[in-house]
């Protein structure tokens, strides 16, 4: 059975439990609360951004820290990730859909989990599809009662006998039968079902099991209310909001349930329960999803749709990475990055190797993911409970802390967060295919100054290291956890987007106001003409492009890919990469302001995603009735100048096939080419798009030129000696130029005065290091409550990495440090460097 066959089974079975007849007869099923849950689709058509409606964005019903952090309708409870079971992967497993959510298995599943993982904090039992058989006389659901033979409510008050919270399921939507049958609204006297669908009939969820409700009517609130009130009465304490758009294969906003979102929000905040949404949100909503709700799924289904065979598989697992690192910024207190079952607790059921579940199982936990297993919690093995119950590991999930890569242009890649404490929490992925040793830098990390390091899988301390740590032999797919602690006097940097950094007032994580870090070569021609000809400089426009072939290293392969060389069909440098895998990805990150995905077309291939900085842009089609080679298939350029990231995510077809990226770049040298003749030496100059100061050095390959010997600078003016270049052998010489950026390539700004960045840390002295720019002005800076000082932020030219405050000698012990804003068109913030006592 092929895997969309399998999909459309799994719907069949659970919608045709959604549509069981209870009272009253004209009425057999709601798509409020239907049970159905479908598998992953791929989505169609580009994202396209739009604002929230009016009716979309008023006041939330939400409980806020004092720091203002929105906490959703769940409120305290979801201060930390939660941790659990859900029922979907063993639904699919079993090959039984809804059938296998019984009484006694979600019982069995309750008790096992008590014995087995309960007092490490384990404690939702969330029953996901198919758990309801129908509605009640006022369009609410009722439960199965061949699932639930003495009732639903014996089996939550068992799971509440046994100390834990209960969830259920929900999608989007009213169907045509409730409408049609004109009910009354519980509680709400002239109310009826009949006039709840947005006019002209909208379809209200991915599967299209009903119409989008018009929350617009105040009877449709009211009938939400209805039924988590109704909810609530049995003691539910969670609820799963699936199907929702923009996401869940619709991002072009063709399906919206935004309002809907709110609407379930609203009526589930009265009663604390906690929302989590469900699946591949869109990311350019994230403040929506974190205002409305406590968690969201950030991809497809973990699920490898194998029933019998596996619960997942590792593309499933290893895809997620280029998402974790578009959408860590948005986790913390009040709502988490979901990144679905963790399918770790039972090697002859997961689909995955020893190496692949433990990395999986670091995953979740340095994301600060909802940590909820998908196993039959009754046949854990003796590794899976390693896994999951591991103090140590699940003491950094309920931290909070959402870890970032040092970078992803590789597939050893280096993951981490900062405590409150000052400690790190540091994790090396090898997603590679050969084993790897692999380092974390202090450096990489914002960390000077010597550490001691902790295995918190072996839960073995491994000694003080002054400049980083290597792990010896990584596995493929394998992981190592490590709890890295600075030692007094050491210099911690916090990046503008770090966790810890919190912003009152209106601001933006970039906006166009970074800068950057970029090099770019000087590319010279060197001969020797015995005095016969001499060459001269080259001007350049304003934009250069850079070809990378799809061999480039830069080029981070997810899935099992493979390379084939001499294939004589027109590829660039005539080879391609290529894979056979659904849902094997590549992904790019660049400095430009475009790029272009070329590739090959054929009969044997099909629909490639593009995402670019998360969002999806478009689904392209590379199937074509006969081969043609070098096609640029996708093309992006009206990118603002700066970091970005291109990724493509394999959906159809036989094969997808990567021959080359072409990048746009905006020049900073001109000219950018020369040519330099032995015979008649001559110092070569060019000019310099940025400020001087921001030319960090250049570079002949793995040397660094002398600057005043073999360089020299004279305003924008950077003169390459001829000495240098005489030295250079005949052919072409590229010199790197350079330059340096806000740290990371990234900025947090404001433009309101009065707006302010507010940091707490533990230490002796604090700076603040931050851009100028001929569009700032003064800031105000206390610590402890207690002004210190302001500092000007005004510059003719704007310049990165600059200290323009520092205050040392503090008593050992906490602090607050407090940035406002006071004039000029607009502040940034870059990084806050504190030195720990």
């Amino acid at each position: 059975m092929t895997r969309s066959l399998r999909h459309q089974a799994m719907r069949g079975v659970v919608a045709l439990v959604a549509v069981a007849a209870l009272l009253p007869a004209s009425a057999a099923a709601t798509s409020a609360v239907p049970g159905a849950r479908g598998p992953q689709p791929g989505p169609q058509g580009a994202t396209t951004k739009k604002a929230p409606s009016a009716a979309s964005i008023s006041s939330p019903a939400t409980v806020t820290t004092a720091a203002g952090t929105p906490q959703g309708p769940a409120g305290d409870a979801a201060l930390k990730p939660y941790m659990g079971w859900s029922s979907y992967s063993m639904q699919v497993y079993s090959n039984d859909g809804g059938n296998w959510i019984s009484a006694a298995q979600i019982i069995a599943q309750s008790d096992a989990m008590r014995k087995k993982l309960q007092p490490y904090g384990y404690k939702y039992i969330n029953i996901d599809a198919a758990w309801n058989g129908g509605i009640d006389g006022y369009g609410r659901p009722v439960p199965s009662k061949k699932l639930y033979p003495n009732g639903l409510q014996a089996v939550i008050d068992h799971i509440h006998g046994n100390g834990q919270k209960v969830g259920l399921y929900a999608i989007p939507g009213i169907s045509k039968a409730v409408l049609d049958a004109n009910l009354p609204v519980y509680g709400k006297p002239g109310c009826t079902t009949g006039n709840l669908a947005k006019q002209p009939l909208q379809q209200g969820d991915y599967w299209g099991f009903g119409y989008r409700v018009d929350m617009t009517n105040p009877c449709a609130q009211a009938y939400i209310d209805s039924i988590v009130d109704q909810l609530a009465s049995w003691g539910v304490d969670f609820l799963k909001f699936d199907s929702v758009t923009p996401g869940s294969g619709k991002n072009d906003l063709s399906l919206d349930a935004r309002d809907e979102v709110k609407g379930w929000s609203q009526a589930l905040a009265r009663h604390k329960i906690w929302l989590e949404l469900s699946w591949a949100l869109d990311i350019n909503y994230a403040e929506y999803w974190k205002q409305w709700s406590n968690g969201w799924r950030v991809d497809w289904d973990v699920e490898c749709y194998c029933p019998g065979e596996a619960l997942t598989a590792w593309p499933n697992i290893s895809r997620l990475f280029p998402k974790v690192a578009d959408w860590w910024r948005h986790g913390g207190p009040g709502g988490w990055n979901d990144l679905d079952s963790l399918n770790v607790g039972n090697g002859t059921m997961d689909g995955l190797t020893k190496d692949e579940r433990r990395t999986a199982a670091t995953l979740w936990a340095v994301s600060a993911a909802p940590f909820y297993v998908g196993n039959d919690l009754t046949k854990l093995d003796s590794y899976g409970l390693e896994l999951l119950t591991n103090p140590e590991v699940i003491a950094v999930n309920q931290a909070g802390r959402p870890a970032q890569p040092v970078s992803t242009k590789s597939n050893r890649q280096v993951w981490y967060s900062l405590n409150a404490d000052n400690s790190y929490t540091v994790a090396l992925f090898n997603l590679g295919t050969t084993e790897a040793n692999m380092t974390a830098n202090w450096a990489d990390l914002g960390l000077t100054g010597a550490a001691t390091v902790r295995d918190l899988w072996a839960k073995k301390n491994l000694g003080q290291f002054a400049t980083g740590y290597t792990a010896a032999t990584v596995p493929p797919h394998g992981a190592r956890l490590f709890k890295v602690t600075p030692q007094k006097g050491s210099v911690i940097r916090v990046n503008d987007d770090d966790l810890r950094v919190g912003y009152d007032g209106a601001w933006q994580r970039n906006g166009n106001r970074e800068v950057p870090a970029v090099s770019e070569p000087l590319t010279v021609t060197v001969t020797d003409s015995g005095g016969s000809t001499t060459g001269q400089p080259a001007t350049t426009s304003g934009v250069r492009t850079v070809e990378l072939n799809n061999d480039d290293p830069g080029i981070v392969y997810t899935g099992s890919w493979s390379r084939s060389t001499g294939r004589g069909l027109g590829d660039y440098q005539d080879d391609v990469h290529y894979t056979e895998a659904n849902g094997d990805a590549f992904s790019y990150s660049f400095v430009g302001n475009g790029v272009d995905y070329v590739t090959e077309k054929d009969p044997s291939q099909g629909e490639v995603e593009i995402y670019v900085d998360g969002a999806l842009k478009a689904t392209v089609d590379t199937h074509a009735d006969s081969r043609s080679a070098q096609q640029v298939v996708f093309s992006i350029s009206d990118l603002p100048n700066g970091s970005h990231t291109i990724r493509g995510v394999k959906k159809s077809g036989q094969f997808m096939l990567v021959d080359k990226l072409v990048v746009r770049q905006e020049s900073l040298l001109n000219p950018g080419t020369a040519s330099f003749d032995k015979a008649t030496p001559a110092d070569l100059t060019t000019e310099i798009a940025r400020d001087p100061a921001e030319l960090a050095g250049i570079a002949n390959g793995s040397t660094v030129l002398a600057k005043g010997t073999d360089y020299t600078v004279d305003g924008k003016i950077v003169t390459i000696r001829k000495e240098y270049l005489a030295a250079q052998p005949a052919g072409t010489t590229k010199l790197e130029f350079r330059f340096r950026g806000d740290h990371r390539d990234d900025v947090h700004a404001t433009t309101a005065n009065g707006a302010a960045i507010d940091f707490t840390f533990r230490g002796t002295g604090v700076s603040w290091v931050t851009a100028l720019g001929p569009d700032q002005g003064e800031a105000e800076i206390s610590v402890d409550g207690k002004v210190v000082g302001r500092v000007s932020l005004f510059n003719e030219s704007r310049v990165t990495a600059r200290q323009v405050f520092t205050l040392p000698g503090l008593k050992a012990g906490q602090h607050t440090l407090r940035i406002v804003k006071l004039s000029g068109e607009v502040l940034r913030n870059d990084v806050i460097r504190y030195t720990t006592g």
